[in-house]
């Protein structure tokens, strides 16, 4: 067999590598922790740790950059990063973005916290600003879900509940009766961190830096860009609407589908 036979014989056993993005489209990968639930219990505080939220930030920075994202949000153990339409990092190669945001991710966390930490990936595919505003809303939504149920159910484990007890507990249990349950042990979930109810957001702003022209010898002001990290994010509506200012440069549409975003506590009820 003749080594260009072989070869691209081989080749074409890769089925997925022509795998693409649509051409057009609005593209979010998310990467999660791989078995964080027992590395965070064994190293950091419950339910929440400024510390590994720290550690979050520093990662979701790292891919913000590394893929020249329009926004980044980190909740819990998962970072969502959107990238618009003309974005072409390796062709829009979903091998490619699933496995080197995965790779971005481990590396940035592991250097942060000097032990060895895993991520894995996803691409998400949305049509217009629209789909990425309900995709965003749905995440949030989802971060205020977890941090209820991880409040209640680290409240019941630190009262003296066993695993078993705790998730026994909450299982069936309504948004207000979670209220109240964590209102019983002096906590009012509403008076609580914002960014441990509606996560982190990290976008591009520019910024003005004064300096001196040494070869004209007067002042200048230049434009630079950095991140943004943002702890106190709106809800609903007004989330949707600066969501939308980032990622396409201009205020929200009249007549956009904010009235469909998640509640700011989604309907699944259970244990974290």
């Amino acid at each position: 067999m003749r080594w260009s036979d072989l070869e691209s014989g081989q080749r074409a056993r890769e089925w997925f590598h022509g795998l693409t993005a649509p051409s057009g489209m609005w593209v979010v990968v998310r990467v999660d922790g791989r078995g964080f639930s027992r590395f965070t219990e064994e190293r950091f505080d419950k339910p929440f740790d400024v510390r590994f939220s720290g550690l979050m930030v520093e990662t979701a920075q790292a891919l913000l950059t590394g893929f020249g994202a329009r926004y980044a949000y980190t909740e819990s153990d998962e970072i969502s990063i959107v990238l618009d339409p003309r974005h072409d990092m390796f062709g829009r190669g979903v091998e490619k973005l699933v496995s080197v945001s995965a790779g971005v991710a481990s590396a940035a966390f592991t250097h942060a916290v000097g032990e060895p930490a895993h991520f894995d990936s996803r691409v998400w595919i949305g049509a217009g600003p629209g789909d990425v505003l309900d995709y965003v809303s749905w995440r949030q939504a989802d971060a205020t879900r977890c941090a209820l149920n991880g409040w209640c159910y680290w409240t019941l484990r630190k009262a003296g509940a066993s695993r078993r007890e705790a998730t026994g507990r909450l299982e069936g249990t309504t948004t207000a009766a979670k209220h109240e349950l964590l209102l019983g042990h002096g906590t009012d979930f509403d008076d609580l961190p914002a960014w441990q109810r509606r996560g982190i957001g990290l976008w591009w702003e520019e910024h003005s830096r004064a300096g001196r022209d040494p070869v004209r010898g007067v002042d200048v002001t230049t434009t630079r860009r950095r991140v943004h990290v943002e702890h106190d994010l709106p809800v609903r509506d007004a989330y949707r609407a600066l969501v939308h200012r980032l990622v396409t440069g201009s205020p929200e549409l009249a007549g956009s589908p904010a009235a469909a975003a998640p509640p700011e506590v989604g309907a699944q009820e259970g244990a974290p």
